[in-house]
């Protein structure tokens, strides 16, 4: 009968008369052979190869036949190495010892696989079922006592601690840490958010570490206690309600959202020497001038109550909802209009005092942005040559006449209208009168 190799560590199994007169020989090689089962071998990939296969020798020297096997080689793209036989059973430590940045996939059959990151090595077992055979991590649920970590160390999943931590060094977890209790000795350096669902208890005592000697006090870097200063050396972000008795703010403040105040802003500075108009208690726009001098809105003003203001400058549209009450006059500043191809236009929102010195015979335009009630009016003034004026249909005069202008160079006429939601009525009019 021939030898066979059907064993875990693929050693000679002699049949009954075999060998005769080697009989020593074999068994010293199968002895060398199970001490290199229990070492470190390392097999090199073929560059930039996407499959290899691991075949571990018969009775032979076979570096994949180690406990702890490197793999090496220039990589590309990740690898899938398949480690044959399909029917050998055994646990190895494979490291991913390849250069590219990329993974190797370690398989045995058309069963599970293991995937190892570059530089990472795992702990798995070969459970050798033939053509269907698996690889599994054998350490995806490990089971310790006392685990014991010297350098970093890196959690890419949940990290569920069921008593205490003690922790004397600096953790980095870039996943979710879920603590029954949290003790630590030294800092908390935060790179991203920490997020407490509950309450965050301080229970320590006097430490004389402490600059300000506080007990149970939460502090700064610094040491000074947070109930008697806070320093956040960049952004303060809250998301929700910051409920603060006392707001002591140095710079500027940047809104990005809706400030709401339920009581008063109540101004106490005194006079500061970085406030260019060196106003006490003054509320200064970003570049500061006082709000007494100027304030600037963006966007909308909307003042529920009533605004005491003691000059108004409107640039645009003034919307009132309600009665607009002069206590001395109201004045409706006179605008310019222009005519062009014997055509003037008039926008009665933009120039409802308008006024036109003739410089060609015309037609007043139908006035844009008309709003029914609206009262407009505009001063024809002839310039050293008279001109003609004509009216477009959109105007109604008395017994539905268009009036003839005053064709007199220097004269000028005035013209009031009140829009009825469909034509422009008018209301009253001077003529011939001599411009001054």
């Amino acid at each position: 009968m021939a030898s066979t190799y059907v064993n875990n560590l693929r050693l000679n199994e002699m049949a009954t008369g075999d060998e005769s007169g080697n009989w020593g020989v074999v068994t010293n090689l199968n002895l060398e052979l199970a001490g290199e089962a229990l070492g470190y071998g390392t097999e090199a990939i073929t560059t930039n190869a996407d499959t290899h296969t691991s075949t571990v020798a018969d009775g032979a020297s076979d570096p994949v036949r180690a406990m702890y096997v490197k793999y090496t080689g220039t990589l590309d793209s990740a690898c899938t190495i398949t480690i044959a036989p399909n029917t050998m059973k055994r646990v190895q430590f494979i490291e991913n010892g390849t250069s590219g940045s990329q993974n190797i996939i370690i398989s045995q059959g058309s069963g599970a696989n293991i995937t190892i990151p570059p530089g990472d090595t795992k702990v798995v077992y070969l459970d050798g079922a033939g053509s269907g055979a698996a690889v599994v991590d054998a350490f995806a649920s490990l089971s310790v006592v006392d685990l014991k970590v010297q350098d970093d160390l890196t959690v890419t999943d949940d990290l569920i601690v069921n008593g205490d931590i003690d922790l004397e060094g600096a953790i980095d977890v870039n996943g979710t840490s879920n603590l029954d209790v949290v003790d630590i000795d030294g800092a908390v350096d935060m790179a991203s958010t920490l997020t407490v669902a509950g309450v965050v208890d301080i229970t320590d005592t006097t430490d004389s570490s402490d600059a300000t000697g506080d007990t149970g006090a939460l502090r700064t870097e610094g040491g000074a206690s947070i109930a008697k200063k806070l320093y956040v050396g960049t952004d303060l972000d809250v998301d929700g309600t910051a409920n603060l008795d006392v707001v002591d703010v140095d710079g500027a403040v940047d809104m990005a959202s809706t400030l709401t105040v339920a009581g008063v802003v109540d101004i106490t500075d005194t006079t500061d020497s970085s406030d260019a108009t060196g106003d006490t208690g003054a509320l200064r726009t970003e570049g500061g001038a006082s709000i007494a001098k100027k304030l600037y809105v963006g966007t909308d003003l909307d003042v529920d109550g009533t605004a005491n203001l003691d000059v108004t400058d409107i640039d645009s549209t003034l919307n009132v909802a309600g009665v607009v009450t002069a206590q001395v006059s109201a004045n409706i500043s006179q605008v310019a209009i222009t005519s062009s191809s014997n055509a003037t236009a008039w926008d009665a929102a933009a120039a409802a005092n308008a006024y036109y010195v003739t410089s060609e015979n015309t037609t007043i335009s139908a006035p844009s942005n008309a709003v029914e009630g609206a009262i407009i009016s505009i001063e024809i003034a002839q310039g050293g040559t008279a001109r003609t004026v004509a009216w477009n249909t959109v105007f109604e005069f008395a017994a539905s006449t268009a009036p003839t202008v005053t064709a007199t160079a220097s004269k000028t006429d005035i013209f009031a209208f009140r829009y009825n939601g469909s034509v422009w009525q008018e209301i009253g009019r001077s003529q011939n009168m001599a411009q001054t």
